[in-house]
């Protein structure tokens, strides 16, 4: 899970500690519907109206290379696919988006957000990343923006998810030039490899 919580401060603090608490009871669990649902509720119940946070949850199943993921509000992570040698946006709108086929009865539970599932191929690499990468303002105040992150991520290097991150973070900076963050930057960078299990 990436969440982000909008401001600064402790009361901040306070409710990413409750985020954080929930992830950890819910953690080994495939479907994400209970941690969402407990997630808003520990937002609700702690933080004044004017805060909220958003996340973007992910559970894979190695053994078959799934990913079942949930968009609380947060940005798209960015996809390259091998197959296509192309990077995207995860969208939970994806034409990849599969079924979940033949699971027992009483794993999923009802949800008010959406839960899709993708197939990961082996070298596939996800870079998640807080609103402070596509929202950094360049030195005449012009936002980066989701279209030039997105034309940013089709020069990234791709033999690791180390490399790409890396690689996206520096791009940002550049972009910002001599403007300091205003937000914070996060990046997370993921990759499907193979091995023994």
């Amino acid at each position: 899970m990436l969440a982000d919580v909008a401001g600064h401060g402790e009361i901040v603090s306070s409710a990413a500690v409750r985020l954080r608490d929930a992830l950890r009871e819910h953690v080994d669990h495939w479907d994400q519907s209970q941690l969402i649902r407990r997630l808003n509720e520990s937002i609700l119940k702690g933080v004044p109206h004017s805060r909220f946070a958003t996340a973007f949850l992910a559970s894979f199943y190695r053994e078959s290379g799934e990913l079942l993921f949930t968009n609380a509000g947060h940005q798209p992570p960015l996809w390259y696919r091998v197959a296509t040698k192309e990077w995207s946006f995860l969208l939970d709108s994806t034409p990849y988006s599969k079924e979940i086929l033949d699971l027992p009865l009483g794993m999923i539970a009802g949800t008010s957000y959406s839960q899709t599932a993708v197939q990961l191929d082996m070298g596939d690499l996800l870079l998640l990343y807080t609103d402070g990468v596509n929202e950094t303002c360049d030195e005449s105040g012009e936002q980066l923006g989701m279209q030039s992150l997105l034309s940013i991520a089709r020069n990234l290097p791709v033999e690791s998810a180390a490399a790409a991150g890396q690689a996206l973070l520096s791009a940002v900076e550049r972009f910002r030039g001599s403007v300091p963050p205003a937000d914070d930057v996060t990046v997370v960078a993921l990759e499907r490899r193979g091995g023994p299990a």
